[in-house]
């Protein structure tokens, strides 16, 4: 059997941009199981090309060049240059880090009937049928007590447990021989707590087993943030590997994408570009750490006063200022065609997605439209309610920023199965979006 994420002969021979772009998307998705892993992947790029981290508590006198912050799952980052950076406004793209999913309680260890389980709740807008019957890891973050890690003397440490711990049964087809007649109904408290052994339940023997992984003792950890991930890698799909099928793709593709195009812009160009991926929009985007949150405003803020700018100049910087907000769009579902507007039919590997509704679900109008049509050949045009919005509560939170409100909604994430354990894209498609973001942020 060939190797299931060659790159077949295409319209542009061996190695297309198109595949080549699914495949380095593929590898960032498998390296990042949760959003502070999405953050240190992100950092770690950025250090390599010379970026420098700043610190929220510490006063910002260098702002200028290329510069990130973190907060959490949350990242901003940003190219400035030139000694007018301010007069073209800011061009921001953003994007979020989390996705749904379980994630353990504080008190996991659980179990009946002589199995040992885990104890889990579910996080976000997640289709709970397709967390069934897979192998699963555990992935997270860990704060422990560390006296020379500085003044609140504690560390963070990140932990990936790549491997088939866990699995959700269900109910086998001779006990429910009603459910396919009459649907699968789940209690997510009953019906999703995952097997990870058997025998009587151990209080401790989860948080054993991921602290020894991180190397670090069980009783130093005094507060984890963890969860559940799909093990199988992603991958091309389809007899010409038209489709990446990949976990996150919700919204990590938009993340690499984001990344990509900042990147792509040449250090010290004219202007100032900036990239906001954002923790918690699964869930509202209402946390500290989230878009509706204070960080991304006052991140503007104190660059534009660090560009040597007051008050009155922060106003005229926002009102020159365009915002894209990546996200996923749902592609039209050949199997269930008649739920999406057959006027929109939005297919793979044709090109990002603009979202519009009369409604303002998304930030869509005629002027940014035409901005980022600009930027994006081709562009589909897509009427769409019921898709992700990423910065429509930055926009509402930001209330010095009234031209966030116009900003382009965009995303190559043309999923047939959005908000499941795995979605598929066209394999073009996220090179197609980091092209378009990157036409968006150049000088």
């Amino acid at each position: 059997m060939g190797d299931p994420t060659a790159t077949p002969p295409g319209p542009d021979g061996p190695g297309a941009p198109g595949a080549a772009g699914a495949l380095a998307l593929a590898s960032f998705i498998d390296a990042c199981p949760t959003p502070y892993h999405v953050v240190a992947e992100v950092a770690r790029r950025l250090d390599a090309v010379g970026f420098t981290a700043l610190d929220e508590a510490d006063r910002w006198d260098d702002v200028a060049g290329d510069r990130y912050l973190v907060r959490g799952g949350t990242l901003i980052a940003w190219r400035a240059g030139g000694a007018d950076a301010l007069d073209g406004g800011i061009r921001l793209v953003g994007a979020h880090t989390d996705s749904p999913n379980l994630r353990l309680k504080p008190h996991p260890d659980t179990g009946r009937a002589g199995y040992r389980q885990v104890g889990v709740e579910v996080y976000g807008g997640a289709l709970w049928n397709s967390w069934l019957d897979r192998d699963l890891g555990i992935a997270g973050r860990l704060v422990v007590d560390d006296p020379d890690a500085g003044p609140d003397g504690l560390r963070t440490v990140l932990v990936h447990l790549d491997e088939p711990l866990l699995r959700i049964p269900q109910l086998a087809i001779h006990l429910d021989r009603g459910v396919n007649e009459h649907g699968l109904s789940l209690n997510a408290q009953q019906h999703l707590q995952p097997l990870w052994g058997l025998g009587a339940v151990h209080p401790g023997a989860v948080l054993e087993r991921v602290a020894a992984a991180a190397g670090v003792a069980p009783a130093s950890v005094t507060g984890f943030d963890l969860m559940c991930h799909d093990t199988a890698p992603s991958q091309l799909l389809g007899f010409d590997r038209a489709f990446l099928s990949a976990p996150r793709l919700d919204n990590q593709l938009s993340c690499w994408a984001g990344l990509e195009a900042l990147l792509a812009r040449p250090a010290g160009a004219d202007g100032v570009a900036m990239l906001a991926l954002f923790d918690h929009e699964e869930v509202g985007s209402a946390s500290a750490s989230g878009a509706a949150g204070a960080v991304l405003a006052a991140v503007v803020e104190r660059v534009v006063h660090g560009l040597g700018g007051d008050r009155d100049d922060l106003r005229a910087t926002l009102a020159r200022s365009w915002c894209v907000s990546a996200d996923g769009a749902h592609a039209t579902n050949p199997n269930y065609a008649d739920r999406h507007d057959p006027a929109h039919v939005v297919v793979p590997n044709a090109g990002p997605v603009l979202k519009h509704n009369a409604n303002e679900r998304y930030a869509t109008d005629a002027a940014s439209a035409a901005l980022f049509r600009r930027c994006c050949v081709p562009a589909y045009r897509c009427r769409s309610s019921s898709c992700a919005a990423t910065c429509r509560a930055a926009r509402r939170s930001a209330r010095s920023r009234p031209r966030c409100s116009a900003s382009a909604r965009s995303t190559s994430a043309r999923r047939s199965w959005p908000c499941t354990r795995r979605e598929l894209c066209g394999a073009d498609d996220p090179a197609l979006l980091a092209r378009a973001l990157g036409a968006f942020l150049a000088p």
